[in-house]
C-alpha cells in the first residue's frame, strides 16, 4: 500500500491535532524541515530533533512507521505530546525513541585495528527499562564493518542529549546517540555502504525496543518486532518501481540470448558429422544498452524511508546491470564469465549430485515408443489449464504464443507462454511441463502483480533458482517426474561445469553422447542451451534450486511464501516481514498441483534426495 496523500505543510499545532483527529495515515510537513508521519496507530514514535546535518539519524528515524522530525526541542515536545496522548488513550502506554548523532567519532584513531564506536543511551522511566535492554541487545549484535559498538549507559540527568526526555516526563523516552562512523575523517564525504548498514541495524534495534515495550506495557502483541515496521510505502518507492520495471520490461534477456535458427543449426551440425560447432543467429537488440544503463542508475533510492525495500531494489539494479552488460557482450569471450557471476559456478557438491544421478540411472528402455504430442496439443492443454486457474481468479489470462524462432520446447516471458512450433514430446509429460510453466512461472507472475509493486512479478534478484526448483518439484507432485527428465536436469549440470571449465560446443556434445549416453538430438539441445550467447550457466540452477527446495521442505519449511511472487529462498524472511507489515497481499492463486499431493509432500518433508523422486 502506498502513502498517496501528499504532505500538507503546517506551522501550527492545530493542524497536527486536526490530522490526528482525522486519523492515520498522517503526513504533515512542519516548520523548519520538520515532518510528522504516522502510517497507522502505534504505541511508539521515533524522533529526531535538530537542524544540524545528521543524515544517518534522520534516516533511522524516517524508516519507522511512526516518526517526527522537528527543528527544536520545544516543537518536538509539543507535537509528541499531542500524538502520545492520543496513542496512550488507545494502547495504554506510549514510548518515545529519540535518535541523534554525537558530534564526533571520538574513539576513532590511527591503529593497527579498528576501534569500537560509541553509542550513548539513557531511559527516562522505569517503564522504558525493558525497551532499553532490548535496544542495547540489538545494538550489541550490530556489525558495522568490523567496528563493534561500545554502549555507554547515562543517567537521565547526566545525558546532554536527553533534552526531549526531560521535557516529556509523562512519556517513557529512550534516548540514543551514536558516533558518525559513516563519515570520512577530515572530510565532508561519507561511506555510503557503511551508512546504509548502520541505519538498517539501528532501525532494527529501535523496533526491538518498541516490540518489547508493546508486549510488556500494552495489549499489542506483534508476532515479531519487524511487524512494527512501515505498513505503507511512499510515492518515491512507486516511482522507482515503475522506472525499474520499465527498464526490465524493455528487453527479454533469455529471448535475446536464445538462437533463432536452432533447427537450421542442427542440420548444419549433423552435416558436419557433429565435428564442427554450428553458427547461431540471434535477434537484433532493440534497445540502446548505454541508455538503459544510464536510466537504471538514475533511479533514486534515497527517499525510500525503508531500508528493507531499498535493499531489494538495489539488488535488482545490480542484476539488471549485469544482464545488460551480458547483452552487450553476446558471442564475446567475456560473456561466459559474466554468466558465471549472474548464475553462479557449479560447485563440487552440485556436480557430485548430478554425477551420482547419471551414474545411478540409465536411459530407460521402452517396448514401444511413447505417444507424442505436437505444439498444437501442448497449446490446447495449456489453454485448458489457464482456464481452470481463471476460475479462481478471472483476471488470470496469460497469452499462449506459438513461435518459429525458438528451439523445441516451452518458455515463459512475463505473462506469455511461448511454445516452439517444432515442439514434440511424450504426451504423458505435457501436464507435468505445463504445471512447471503455468502452475509456477505464470502463477507467481500473476500473484506478484497483486502487491502494488511490480518488482515482485518481474522477480527479486536471484529468484530464478528457487523458481526452477519449485517448477521441477511441481513435475514430481503431479506424478510426471521421469528418469529421462531427471537425467536431463543432471546432465545440464555436468555439461555446464564442463562449459565453465572451457569445453567448447563439440566437446560438450561428445561428453553427453559418449560418456553419458544421450541421444544426438538431445545432446545437441543441451549444448545449445549452454553455449548460447557465448556460454550461459543458467541450466545449472534447475538442480541447484531443487536441492534448495528439498532441503527447505526437509527442514520443516513451508511453500506458501513462494507463491507470493518471484522470490529467492534467501528472501523468505524479508517476504514474511513484508507480509506481517501488511505490504503484501495474500496470493491470488494457489497451484492446483498441490491438491491431491499430500502424500508426496509428506514424503518430501520426511527427507528425499533428487533420485528418490523417480524411485
Amino acid at each position: 500500500m502506498s502513502a498517496r496523500k501528499r504532505p500538507a505543510r503546517t506551522d501550527g499545532l492545530a493542524h497536527v491535532a486536526a490530522a490526528l483527529k482525522e486519523g492515520p495515515p498522517v503526513r504533515l510537513d512542519l516548520a523548519g524541515r520538520g515532518r510528522l508521519y504516522l502510517d497507522r496507530p502505534l504505541p511508539f514514535i521515533a524522533v529526531h530533533v535538530g537542524r544540524r546535518a545528521a543524515p544517518a539519524a534522520r534516516a533511522v528515524t524516517m524508516a519507522n512507521a511512526s516518526y517526527l522530525l522537528a527543528a527544536n526541542l520545544a516543537e518536538a515536545a509539543a507535537v509528541v505530546r499531542l500524538v502520545g496522548e492520543k496513542m496512550r488513550d488507545q494502547f495504554g502506554a506510549f514510548l518515545v525513541l529519540d535518535f541523534g548523532e554525537l558530534s564526533a567519532d571520538r574513539l576513532a584513531q590511527d591503529a593497527p585495528y579498528l576501534a569500537p564506536f560509541q553509542i550513548r543511551v539513557s531511559a527516562s522511566a522505569e517503564s522504558a527499562e525493558t525497551a532499553l535492554a532490548a535496544f542495547v541487545g540489538g545494538v550489541e549484535a550490530l556489525s558495522a564493518r568490523y567496528r563493534a559498538p561500545q554502549v555507554t549507559r547515562a543517567m537521565l540527568a547526566d545525558d546532554p542529549g536527553a533534552g526531549l526526555a526531560r521535557r516529556l516526563p509523562e512519556f517513557p523516552t529512550l534516548t540514543a546517540r551514536f558516533a558518525p562512523i559513516y563519515r570520512v575523517p577530515k572530510s565532508r564525504d561519507v561511506y555510503p555502504e557503511l551508512q546504509g548498514r548502520l541505519v538498517a541495524q539501528l532501525v532494527d534495534a529501535g523496533l526491538r525496543a518498541a516490540g518489547k515495550f508493546a508486549r510488556t506495557r500494552t495489549a499489542l502483541a506483534p508476532a515479531t518486532h519487524r511487524a512494527l515496521g512501515r505498513g505503507v510505502f511512499v510515492d518515491a518507492v512507486t516511482r522507482a518501481d515503475r522506472a525499474m520495471d520499465n527498464i526490465a520490461g524493455s528487453f527479454d534477456f533469455l529471448l535475446a540470448v536464445t538462437p533463432i535458427n536452432a533447427e537450421a543449426a542442427w542440420q548444419e551440425f549433423s552435416s558436419a558429422g557433429h565435428a564442427r560447432a554450428p553458427v547461431f543467429l540471434y535477434r537484433p537488440l532493440a534497445i540502446d544498452i548505454a541508455a538503459r544503463k544510464k536510466a537504471l542508475f538514475s533511479i533514486a533510492f534515497d527517499r525510500f524511508e525503508d531500508p528493507v525495500l531499498e535493499g531489494l531494489y538495489r539488488e535488482k539494479q545490480q542484476e539488471l546491470d549485469l544482464q545488460l552488460s551480458m547483452l552487450a557482450l553476446r558471442e564475446d569471450t567475456r560473456f561466459v564469465e559474466m554468466s558465471r557471476a549472474l548464475y553462479g559456478a557449479v560447485d563440487a557438491r552440485l556436480e557430485r549430485v548430478a554425477g551420482d544421478i547419471l551414474e545411478a540411472t540409465v536411459k530407460p528402455g521402452r517396448k514401444r515408443p511413447p505417444e507424442t504430442a505436437n505444439h498444437r496439443y501442448v497449446a490446447q492443454r495449456a489453454k485448458a489449464m489457464i482456464a481452470r486457474y481463471a476460475m479462481q481468479f478471472p483476471a488470470f489470462s496469460p497469452y499462449v504464443e506459438v513461435r518459429d524462432d525458438l528451439p523445441s520446447g516451452l518458455m515463459v516471458s512475463n505473462d506469455r507462454l511461448l511454445i516452439a512450433r517444432t515442439t514434440t514430446m511424450a504426451r504423458e509429460r505435457v501436464d507435468a511441463l505445463l504445471s512447471h510453466e503455468v502452475g509456477v512461472h505464470l502463477l507467481t507472475y500473476c500473484n506478484g502483480s497483486g502487491h502494488g509493486l511490480r518488482l515482485f512479478r518481474s522477480g527479486l534478484a536471484g529468484y530464478e533458482g528457487a523458481q526452477e526448483g519449485l517448477a521441477v518439484l511441481a513435475e514430481y507432485l503431479v506424478g510426471g517426474m521421469t528418469v529421462t527428465r531427471l537425467r536431463l536436469i543432471a546432465a545440464r549440470v555436468v555439461a555446464c561445469a564442463a562449459m565453465l571449465n572451457g569445453a567448447d560446443f563439440v566437446e560438450t556434445y561428445r561428453l553427453l553422447t559418449r560418456e553419458h549416453g544421450f541421444a544426438p538430438r538431445m545432446a545437441f539441445n543441451i549444448a545449445l542451451r549452454l553455449h548460447r550467447g557465448g556460454g550461459l550457466a543458467k541450466d545449472a540452477i534447475y538442480l541447484r534450486g531443487l536441492l534448495e527446495i528439498l532441503a527447505h521442505l526437509g527442514g520443516g519449511g513451508d511453500l506458501e511464501p513462494f507463491w507470493l511472487g518471484k522470490i529467492a529462498a534467501r528472501h523468505f524472511s524479508v517476504m514474511q516481514e513484508l507480509s506481517l507489515r501488511g505490504l503484501l497481499k495474500p496470493p491470488r492463486l494457489v497451484p492446483q498441483f498441490l491438491a491431491g499431493a499430500g502424500d508426496r509432500l509428506d514424503r518430501l518433508r520426511a527427507g528425499l534426495s533428487p533420485i528418490d523422486l523417480v524411485t
